[in-house]
C-alpha cells in the first residue's frame, strides 16, 4: 500500500468533510432571525442532531420545544428543550415512527403566529416517517427498491405516497403557522421537493410517475399501497419557506480546496455522479491509467451518489464498491490511488464510510487468498478491502451531502 498516497487520501477526506458540517451553516442561516410567537424545533435526518444542537443555541430562551430523530448512534447527548430519538436507516423502523409521533404531537393545534423551524438532511425519508401502510410493508417496499437500483429520486416520489408526512404533507399538518426550512442536501441538483421526501415543501412528483417507478421495477405492492400511490400530494402550501445551506457542490469544493493545500492540482470531474458504482469505479481507474506517466500531481474529483444493483450475498456500500472496482484497473501503477467515501461517515449497512485501493490493492488480495472478481461479483466490497486495510472508518460525522471520490496521482 502507498502509505504517503493513503494518508494525503484521508486527508483530503478528512478536511473536506469538516468544512461542510452543519453547525455553522445553520448559525449562520438563523444570525439576525427573528420568529414571532412561540418557536418549535423539528429536526429530521443524519444530521438532525448537530442542525438541533446549533439551531437551540442560536435560538436560546426564544425556543419553546423542539424534537430532533436521527440515525443510530448519531445522538451524542441531550439538547436542552429538544427531545431525542433514534431510529432506522436506509429501512424506517419503529423508533423513527416513533420520533415522527412526538414532532407530530409537539405541532398539533399550533397557531398563526407561531413558527416551525424545520431542519432537514439525507436520510429523513427513512427516519422522518409515519406510513400510511404497516410499516412491515413499507420496510418491504423500500428493501425491494433499493435492491432493485433505484435512485433517491424514484425512491421518494414512491415514498412520499405512502407517508404521511412526507411530500409537504408536514407543512399541511402545521397550517396556520408559518413553517421555515433549512436544509443539507443530499439529492444531486438540490430538489427541494426530494430531499427527505420534502416534508414542507409543494411536491411536483405526480401519481403516474410513482405507479410508473412501481411497474418498472416489478415491486410487490398490496392494494392498499397502490391505492395510496394513486392520491396525489400538496401542489400549493401557503407560508412556507426552505433555505438550501450544504450541498455537495459544497463538498467537491472544499475536497478542491483541501488537494490545493497538499500541493495537487484539482479536477472537478462531476458533482452529479449517478451510475453504477463498479462503473464509476472503472471510470476512474481508466482516467489516472491515462494521465499517471505524466508527471504532477493531480486529484480527479467526483461528486455525486452511485447505485448498485444487488445480485449477490456480500456486505458493503457502493462507496466501497466503487473503491473495489477501481482496483483492477490501477493494479501495478505505484503512483496512483481512489478513495470514495459517504459524507454521512456510513456506506451501506456497515460501519466504514468508504474505501480506499490503490495500485497494490489488487496484489494484497491475490496473497490473502481471495477472487478479486468473485468478490466484486457478489458484491462484498467491505469484506475484500477489510482484509488488505483498504475500508475507511469515521465514524458519524453529523453531516450528509452526498459522497465524494478522489483519485490521485502521487
Amino acid at each position: 500500500m502507498n502509505d504517503t498516497l493513503r494518508k494525503d487520501a484521508e486527508a483530503i477526506i478528512r478536511r473536506a468533510i469538516s468544512a461542510v458540517t452543519p453547525a455553522n451553516a445553520v448559525e449562520k442561516a438563523l444570525k439576525g432571525r427573528r420568529f414571532p410567537g412561540k418557536v418549535y424545533l423539528v429536526a429530521a435526518g443524519k444530521a438532525a442532531w448537530k442542525m438541533a444542537q446549533a439551531a437551540a443555541g442560536a435560538l436560546g430562551d426564544t425556543l419553546t420545544a423542539g424534537v430532533a430523530v436521527t440515525k443510530y448512534g448519531h445522538v451524542e447527548r441531550p439538547i436542552s428543550k429538544v427531545a431525542c430519538y433514534e431510529g432506522g436507516h436506509p429501512v424506517p423502523d419503529g423508533q423513527g415512527a416513533a420520533g415522527t409521533q412526538a414532532a407530530l404531537d409537539l405541532t398539533r393545534n399550533l397557531q398563526r403566529t407561531d413558527t416551525v423551524l424545520f431542519l432537514l438532511s439525507g436520510g429523513g425519508s427513512a427516519l422522518f416517517e409515519k406510513p400510511l401502510i404497516p410499516l412491515k410493508e413499507l420496510q418491504a417496499i423500500t428493501g425491494q427498491m433499493l435492491a432493485a437500483g433505484c435512485d433517491i429520486v424514484e425512491i421518494n416520489t414512491v415514498r412520499k405516497r405512502l407517508s404521511s408526512v412526507k411530500g409537504g404533507k408536514f407543512a399541511a399538518w402545521c397550517a396556520p403557522a408559518r413553517v421555515v426550512s433549512i436544509v443539507l442536501s443530499d439529492v444531486l441538483g438540490d430538489p427541494l421537493d426530494m430531499i427527505a421526501s420534502g416534508p414542507t415543501v409543494p411536491d411536483r412528483s405526480t401519481c403516474e410517475e410513482a405507479l410508473s417507478i412501481i411497474r418498472r421495477y416489478n415491486i410487490q405492492v398490496s392494494p392498499q399501497a397502490e391505492a395510496c400511490l394513486r392520491v396525489e400530494t400538496p401542489k400549493a402550501l401557503p407560508d412556507t419557506e426552505a433555505q438550501i445551506i450544504g450541498s455537495v457542490r459544497q463538498l467537491a469544493r472544499a475536497a478542491a480546496e483541501a488537494c490545493r493545500e497538499l500541493g495537487y492540482t484539482p479536477i472537478l470531474l462531476t458533482d452529479q455522479l449517478c451510475c453504477e458504482a463498479k462503473e464509476a469505479g472503472s471510470f476512474l481507474s481508466s482516467i489516472l491509467k491515462t494521465h499517471a506517466a505524466q508527471g504532477g500531481k493531480t486529484a480527479f474529483l467526483a461528486g455525486g451518489e452511485t447505485v448498485v444493483h444487488l445480485s449477490g450475498a456480500g456486505l458493503g456500500g457502493r462507496n466501497q464498491e466503487m473503491a473495489l472496482a477501481a482496483a483492477q484497473g490501477i493494479a501495478g501503477i505505484p503512483n496512483a490511488a481512489v478513495i470514495c467515501v459517504g459524507s454521512d461517515g456510513t456506506d451501506g449497512p456497515t460501519d466504514a464510510a468508504g474505501g480506499y485501493a490503490d495500485g497494490d490493492t489488487l496484489s494484497a488480495l491475490a496473497e490473502k487468498g481471495l477472487s478479486y472478481s468473485a468478490m466484486l461479483a457478489n458484491h462484498d466490497a467491505y469484506h475484500a478491502l477489510q482484509a488488505v486495510g483498504g475500508l475507511i472508518k469515521t465514524g458519524p460525522t453529523g453531516t450528509n451531502v452526498n459522497d465524494i471520490a478522489v483519485a490521485l496521482i502521487g
